[in-house]
């Protein structure tokens, strides 16, 4: 299903999400606080995907050397959507494709590290005719200026760069009912 040209946000009939190679040795060389800045909003927009019933795929990166994901985020994810790679675009893993919803054209990404793995990815979706988001609060590199080189890439190439907060609230549309309330608590 293609959206219309003019659609550029995000739909939780539509959408899907990928958390990236946010995994315990890659973090363990990131700056901090852009880490735990990382870890909450992936955090939300996985709480909330689960809330709206959104699907929900995460990628390891040779996860023998890099270990698996972090703990605060696999307590919300489904052990059915793990991918294990050994390739940076998660396109070129066979496994992922086939996990890809065929039924929701929009794929939201966020995860490790932006300048690589995200960008390949979102840049090889864009190519399958996905509808691709990233999350800019919710990706990370190593070097800040490689995040940066990223999502102008990114936003160059068509891909729609936005923010946790917006994401979710795309997806909820109206300020109201349980899924509302609970979300509003995520991003106080």
């Amino acid at each position: 299903m293609k959206l219309p040209a003019q659609s550029k946000l995000a739909h939780c009939q539509k959408s899907q999400l990928v958390i990236v190679d946010v995994q315990e040795k890659l973090c363990s060389v990131m700056a901090p606080e852009a880490l735990q800045a990382l870890v909450k909003n992936c955090g939300i927009l996985l709480q909330a995907a689960r809330l709206l019933d959104i699907p929900r795929l995460y990628t390891e990166q040779y996860a023998k050397g890099l270990g698996e994901t972090v703990p605060e985020l696999m307590a919300l994810l489904p052990t059915s959507g793990r991918v294990g790679k050994t390739v940076f675009s998660c396109c070129d893993e066979p496994t992922f494709c086939s996990k890809l919803t065929t039924d929701k054209p929009q794929v939201i990404l966020a995860g490790m590290e932006a300048h690589i793995c995200v960008l390949q990815s979102a840049l090889d979706m864009q190519g399958m005719g996905r509808q691709v988001f990233v999350a800019q609060d919710a990706v990370l590199s190593r070097n800040p200026a490689n995040k940066a080189n990223a999502l102008d890439r990114m936003r160059q190439a068509g891909v729609i760069i936005s923010n946790t907060e917006s994401i979710v609230f795309e997806w909820l549309r109206v300020a109201e009912g349980d899924a509302f309330k609970q979300i509003s608590r995520l991003i106080r």
